[in-house]
């Protein structure tokens, strides 16, 4: 077997609903998810021993053990040998993160039916965004990411991506939480439009954004830094936050005015990867 290259897409959540939580403790979400041509690269060769190997930007910090989610994956499917990953995408972001490394790596494994190979169960104990990540195109994920439907029009998305440098636990988030059980997206399809799935978009939720806010201000400065946009959000539990804007240029240019007003700030603009896609006019 020659070495295969992978590529993990950062994972946004257009929406966050938190709709109840478990007798277990898990909360139950809604979100509406898309992904981004940004993200980590991976290069998987078959040795004798498992060996990763982290580069990149955000490299610090990221387990090179079986403390990574990526070298679960590997053995879920009996694979060993030498992993590659270059950490482009930074930590504790809403992103996806180890979750997103490890579906890539089940990906190149397992190829396009990654997800019937490896089964449920495999990918939910690995992490809850495991199962989303394995198909890297817009869903809808409910339950504690074991719902999922692929949904469609979804317009491709000009993005602004921004992270003010800090982190912020997902379990401190939820702990944060004062309300769990709110309601979930009235329906999540049907848009003729890409003015028409806008529209929807503003009148849905993350309800992890303040909660995150309140635990680090930092997040609510850079969603003031996207208020020119379409729409300004945080992408799960934090601290990325995305605006939405009408070009490519536009979010190019708004990019290099963040970053050059903010050089400590992880900012990039990205593309998502649209599905059927509703086409761009007005209603």
């Amino acid at each position: 077997m020659m070495a295969v290259e992978a590529f993990a897409p950062a994972k946004i959540n257009l929406t966050l609903h938190v709709t109840g939580r478990r007798p277990d403790g898990y909360h139950l979400l809604d979100s509406l998810v898309v992904f981004g041509d940004v993200g980590d690269r991976l290069r998987l060769t078959p040795e004798p021993e498992m060996v990763l190997d982290v580069t990149g930007p955000f490299a610090a910090g990221v387990p090179v053990d079986r403390r990574n989610l990526i070298w679960h994956a590997a053995e879920a499917v009996g694979w060993t040998g030498r992993i590659e990953l270059e950490k482009r995408l930074p930590h504790g972001a809403g992103l996806g993160g180890g979750s997103a490394d490890a579906a890539a790596v089940l990906r190149s494994l397992c190829g396009a039916d990654a997800a019937k190979v490896i089964g449920l169960d495999t990918a939910l104990a690995l992490g809850a965004d495991v199962p989303v990540c394995l198909t890297p195109i817009p869903q809808r994920m409910q339950g504690i990411g074991e719902r999922l439907r692929l949904v469609s029009p979804v317009p491709v998305l000009n993005l602004v991506l921004v992270n003010p440098g800090v982190q912020v636990a997902t379990p401190e988030v939820f702990r944060a939480l004062a309300q769990r059980e709110n309601p979930e997206m009235p329906h999540c399809d049907g848009w003729t439009c890409e003015a028409q799935f806008i529209n929807w978009l503003t009148r849905q939720r993350n309800d992890l954004e303040q909660p995150a806010c309140d635990l680090a201000p930092a997040i609510r400065v850079a969603l003031d830094a996207l208020s020119g946009s379409l729409l300004a959000r945080m992408s799960g539990s934090g601290a990325t936050c995305f605006g939405i804007y009408e070009t490519p240029a536009q979010a190019h240019e708004t990019a290099s005015e963040i970053a050059a007003r903010h050089p400590d700030w992880w900012v990039v603009h990205t593309q998502t990867e649209g599905a059927g896609q509703a086409r761009r006019a007005t209603t």
